[in-house]
């Protein structure tokens, strides 16, 4: 590992690129700390701490929500972006075909998602104000105002994103994804703070308990992260004159966790919208609406019925999408194609039945630890009784993913120098 540091700065381009990436990140940090004018910094953090689903999306963004930054919304409206076309190429041809363009079909499918996080920013930008206005945390607007801070908030994501696309052109690593892996871990120190401030005699094994826990749930995470089915492949030899062709036994790898953090992200989206749609009904004039919408907000409140909720849902969630990016029948056929088959099986409809055979098993393992990761802060803080401390599993999961991938890329770049130098 040293080694590696030591070939790291000794490298002037690489140790240029990991400047300009912690350049790019302290940029960002900057940013998460200008609030917006017009409104009570107090209600907001109340009401940040006691609404679960909104306090798990301010940790997404690095506190910028809670501090009603000019990034507030972090990369979230572009992330959605992504999920969107990369869905919409399962089922719209034109897009599918776009995207088996190589480079230059990527090139078009990126810039489409920009295209379409500018009116998504726009749109989660009016529901959050409005949402906070209706608590009476933003001050009353003239139209002036609200136009400036739309057009504020949605600038702070494009900027954001535009940060994150440099990253990954002229730096190291993802850069959307280091950006929130950095709002996710910029929040640790201040509840470590929070905890040791508050902390006594009675909560001493509360945090022996949370140590642990967390140790084990970084464990579990690595491990699952890496682990992968491999389903072996054997190509058919072909004979062309005096030359034999193929004969490779390979093998197909499916990931335990194929769907990623995918699924999580999907659930909080669903978990967030019913506590928004009460909020918007606390404010009307009917009365059996009210009554619904403070229904539905104690419905959420109640920690049982949420963590049983959002396990559930991240489980769904799991199955889809990976029913969606995984299709036996499409990998059956184009191994066919290519003269590969699995041993002891017939190719076609026989391989088909057996890759859905093991993919529903390697899923329902990776739904269950999803969603064991999703709703772990809630498990943590009924063992503990801590409730500065926010054991995120997912948060563990993306930090831990970013970690890993920006890891691979430096010992990747490491290579292609070592081999430069011969």
């Amino acid at each position: 590992m040293f080694e590696s540091i030591k070939k790291i700065f000794t490298s002037e381009d690489l140790r240029k690129k990991i400047g300009f990436v912690l350049l790019i990140l302290i940029i960002f940090r900057i940013l998460a700390h200008i609030p917006m004018p017009g409104v009570d910094l107090n209600s907001l953090k109340d009401f940040f701490d006691k609404n679960q689903a909104f306090g798990l999306l301010n940790m997404f963004t690095g506190g910028a929500m809670r501090n009603f930054s000019i990034v507030m919304l972090g990369v979230g409206p572009y992330i959605t972006a992504s999920i969107i076309f990369q869905l919409l190429q399962m089922v719209v041809p034109s897009l599918e075909a776009i995207a088996k363009e190589g480079e230059q079909g990527r090139e078009k499918i990126n810039y489409y998602t920009r295209v379409v996080t500018v009116p998504l920013a726009f749109l989660q930008s009016y529901a959050m104000i409005t949402l906070l206005k209706n608590q009476g945390i933003v001050m009353q607007w003239n139209t002036f105002d609200l136009l400036t801070m739309l057009v504020s908030l949605t600038a702070g994501t494009i900027l954001l994103m535009w940060l994150g696309e440099l990253i990954s052109e002229k730096g190291i690593g993802n850069g959307i994804s280091l950006i929130i892996a950095l709002g996710i871990l910029s929040g640790v120190p201040t509840q470590f703070a929070q905890t040791i401030a508050t902390a006594d005699s009675t909560k001493i094994v509360g945090l022996i308990i949370f140590v642990v826990l967390g140790v084990l749930a970084t464990a579990a995470i690595v491990f699952v992260n890496d682990g992968q089915r491999q389903i072996p492949v054997t190509y058919a030899r072909r004979v062309r004159g005096l030359k034999s062709y193929g004969g490779v036994d390979t093998y197909l790898p499916l990931k335990v966790t194929l769907a990623g953090v995918i699924p999580i992200i999907f659930s909080l989206s669903v978990m967030v919208v019913p506590s928004v749609v009460a909020k918007f009904l606390e404010q009307a004039k009917a009365t059996q609406l009210v009554n619904f919408a403070h229904w539905i907000s104690n419905l959420f409140s109640n920690n049982i019925f949420y963590g049983v909720f959002y396990f559930l849902l991240v489980i769904a969630f799991t199955f889809f999408y990976t029913s969606v990016v995984f299709q036996p029948n499409q990998i059956a056929e184009n191994l066919q194609k290519r003269g590969g088959f699995i041993p002891g099986l017939r190719p076609g409809k026989e391989t088909a039945e057996y890759l859905s055979s093991v993919l529903f098993k390697i899923t329902f393992i990776g739904a269950i630890f999803l969603a064991t990761i999703a709703v772990l802060p809630y498990i943590v803080q009924a063992l503990t009784n801590i409730k500065t401390l926010m054991l995120g599993g997912t948060g563990i999961l993306i930090v831990i993913s970013v970690i890993l991938e920006t890891k691979r890329q430096i010992e990747a770049q490491l290579i292609m120098r070592k081999y430069d130098n011969y």
